[in-house]
């Protein structure tokens, strides 16, 4: 099982901190994809994406427990 982190604007997309799902063995892009199925309004093609606090690519795997956060651009001045 893996626990997804969702910081600012999409966590209220979500209506949650987190989610729990099975991803193991998936890769960051087939992640986002499963997400889309249900959550159709996330903009995951604009988020920048780690696992276990480290910046993961699109074609990193996802392990047992592994945590994933979703976080989106950052503006300000």
């Amino acid at each position: 099982m893996n626990k997804l982190l969702f910081f600012a604007g999409l966590k209220e997309i979500i209506n949650a901190d987190y989610l729990e799902m099975d991803l193991i063995g998936k890769t960051v892009r087939e992640a986002k994809a499963e997400l889309l199925t249900t959550y159709s309004d996330l903009p995951l093609n604009s988020v920048m994406t780690a696992i276990n606090e480290e910046f993961a690519l699109d074609d990193d795997i996802i392990e047992k427990n592994d945590i994933i956060a979703f976080i989106p651009p950052v503006s300000g001045g």
